[in-house]
């Protein structure tokens, strides 16, 4: 029987994790500061893997229509070389090229990351990284949209994505800084961003299904995992789209000096 405490953590952890999912602010980062502080810990993935589904359900949601685009004009270029289908086309290109950095750098220093700088302390100093990074680019404006993007572009974002594979690194926010300091328009910026983050997110739990099942864990916490599942989903869904008003906006220096304060509180005290 699961505990109460379980329930309301599990539950609260959730919506953490979603909320702090699609913002600039590292929700991996935020949940090894919550494990401290509340005094959790989280063994295995399933956890990690299963709040990231949730959150790639709420973007799946929110950018629907440019999926459905992208898909329909990606088959029409293919198969009909239609003219007007062609950006959506190198779109989709771009995309697949920005994910590859992920993939391999992932697989060469995920041993590394998880053991050496996974740590509270790191995530302090990372913390102030990002909120550097979202700082020098909060007043920036962008000429590129969806069809005048490089492979260039697309590798720089894409190794961006990568380095935010180190909590404390937000990957949204990463991204978001590479698009715009290679010329992205905010709309488009944002637009890769997380439709990036579809195939990484989805790779990852295509790969981790076996560790799902196999959890130790999985029969005693499936209540609490499902709880937490669908509160990422909310979460996320919620906050991606009051993300997407502030980057319209134009407001992301409030990121950044969240980021400040955060990290400064954790070296300090944590």
């Amino acid at each position: 029987m699961t505990d109460l405490w379980t329930l309301i953590s599990y539950l609260f952890l959730g919506l953490f994790q979603g909320f702090s999912e699609p913002i600039p602010i590292s929700s991996s980062g935020h949940l090894v500061i919550l494990r401290e502080l509340l005094g959790i810990e989280i063994e295995g993935l399933s956890f990690e893997i299963l709040v990231n589904f949730g959150s790639l359900i709420a973007v799946l949601l929110v950018f629907r229509n440019d999926i459905i685009r992208l898909i329909k004009n990606g088959f029409l270029y293919l198969t009909k070389k239609e003219a007007d289908a062609k950006a959506d086309f190198q779109f989709i290109l771009f995309l697949i090229i920005a994910t590859i950095p992920t993939g391999i750098l992932g697989l060469l220093f995920e041993d590394f990351i998880s053991e050496k700088l996974s740590g509270v302390a790191v995530v302090g100093y990372t913390l102030l990284i990002t909120g550097a990074a979202l700082w020098a680019i909060r007043n920036l404006r962008g000429r590129k949209s969806d069809g005048e993007l490089t492979v260039k572009d697309a590798l720089i974002v894409g190794f961006s994505q990568a380095v935010a594979l180190i909590p404390g690194i937000s990957r949204s926010g990463a991204t978001i800084v590479a698009a715009m300091l290679v010329g992205m328009k905010k709309e488009t910026a944002l637009r890769f961003s997380f439709l990036l983050y579809i195939p990484v997110s989805l790779g990852i739990t295509v790969l981790s299904i076996t560790d799902i099942i196999n959890d130790p864990n999985i029969d005693t916490l499936i209540i609490p995992y499902l709880i937490a599942f669908m509160a990422a989903i909310i979460a996320s869904f919620f906050a991606l789209k009051w993300f997407i008003h502030i980057m319209a906006k134009g407001k992301l220096g409030y990121f950044a000096i969240y980021c400040f304060i955060v990290g400064i509180l954790v070296i300090l005290f944590l």
